[in-house]
């Protein structure tokens, strides 16, 4: 198994051994139920779906509450497929839990950032402002500048940086150390921080 869903639930500090103050993450992973097994000879590809979190019945729509009936599941919040191998190792209603992982191995979350609305250049593409803050400088600290000729080629081209929507996004960072498993609870302790608000959901591929 490749990967488990979990939600993210804060940061904290980490000591290890020699002393060494580390920034961590909590992640709450699992457990979550096997819904669907893809495998190449019927589907394409081999992957396996997973649930997280139980769900209200009556929140639940027709098809997917079927979905879960057909393989005797109570509705899940959460679902996502992760790649396998060998898919016919695993069972339909088989619980997968932070036992998939040990101390020290090296995972990619990816979960979605914080929205911050519309934002000019400065705060989303880092622009350092143009023009100097003297000089009979009106209200353009913080404006992109030219954002392309008048005559020739008389357009914006496609890609340019400038002001708009910024976040809320899926956001990947990749090669988070794992620092310490608690099996009991089900908790995960990442090296460094990742994107989201607390108590949202996290995809943890290895």
């Amino acid at each position: 198994m490749s990967g488990i869903i979990g939600r993210k639930i804060g940061m904290t500090n980490f000591f290890e051994q020699n002393g060494k103050h580390i920034p961590c993450t909590i992640i709450q992973a699992g457990p979550c139920v096997i819904l669907q097994i893809k495998n190449i000879e019927r589907d394409g590809y081999n992957s396996i779906q997973l649930g997280f979190e139980d769900k209200i019945k009556k929140k639940t729509s027709k098809p997917l509450f079927g979905h879960f009936k057909k393989v005797s599941v109570s509705p899940k919040k959460k679902l996502a497929e992760f790649k396998c191998k060998i898919p016919n190792n695993f069972k339909i209603g088989q619980y997968v839990d932070v036992n998939i992982f040990t101390e020290g191995d090296l995972v990619d979350i990816t979960s979605v950032s914080k929205g911050k609305g519309f934002q000019g250049v400065v705060k989303r593409h880092g622009f350092s402002g143009v023009g100097q803050s003297s000089h009979g400088q009106h209200n353009r600290l913080r404006s992109p500048g030219s954002i392309g000729a008048g005559s020739d080629p008389s357009r914006v081209f496609k890609g340019m940086l400038m002001g708009g929507r910024m976040g809320g996004r899926n956001v990947t960072i990749h090669n988070l150390r794992l620092l310490k498993i608690d099996i009991e609870k089900n908790l995960l302790l990442v090296k460094g921080s990742i994107s989201g608000y607390n108590s949202g959901y996290v995809l943890i591929r290895k």
